[in-house]
């Protein structure tokens, strides 16, 4: 019973579109590092800039009567806080994986070969023919125009 359960779940595990999710996830993950690190190092600093100096990460609303400068200092002393500023730079990294992800999907579909049109029989001898063809090149037979 155990091992027909362990070889149930090995050919489970090692079926190839668990191992390829397996591989996406985790590629997934370090991508989603690379964008967040690129969203807030390189893109908020000049954004926050042209806003006149804001630093969105410590944007935040003080929910409490406790005095707090900085989100840091409110995390540091557990004063609730509604951290609006991370949720704008969460906003704006979904923005950007999701721009990034469909340049690599286009650019991946320039590369993609033209799946082939579904190949059109002859009706009477079950031979490949033109879709516009009107007689089998095969048979000789009419084809009549309802069979494309």
């Amino acid at each position: 019973m155990m091992s027909s359960f362990l070889n149930d779940f090995k050919a489970f595990a090692l079926r190839g579109n668990v191992v390829d999710m397996a591989v996406g996830v985790i590629i997934g993950g370090a991508f989603g590092k690379i964008v967040a690190s690129f969203v807030s190092d390189i893109i908020m600093p000049p954004i926050g800039m042209i806003l006149g100096g804001v630093d969105f990460s410590n944007l935040f609303i003080n929910l409490s009567s406790k005095k707090v400068d900085t989100l840091a200092e409110a995390t540091a002393a557990k004063v609730p806080v509604i951290a609006y500023g991370k949720f704008i730079t969460t906003v704006i990294d979904f923005l950007i994986m999701a721009f990034v992800i469909f340049l690599m999907i286009s650019l991946l579909n320039r590369f993609k070969k033209e799946e082939p049109a579904p190949e059109t029989l002859c009706p009477f001898c079950k031979m490949p023919i033109d879709p516009a063809a009107t007689k089998c090149p095969h048979c000789t037979s009419d084809i009549p125009k309802d069979s494309h």
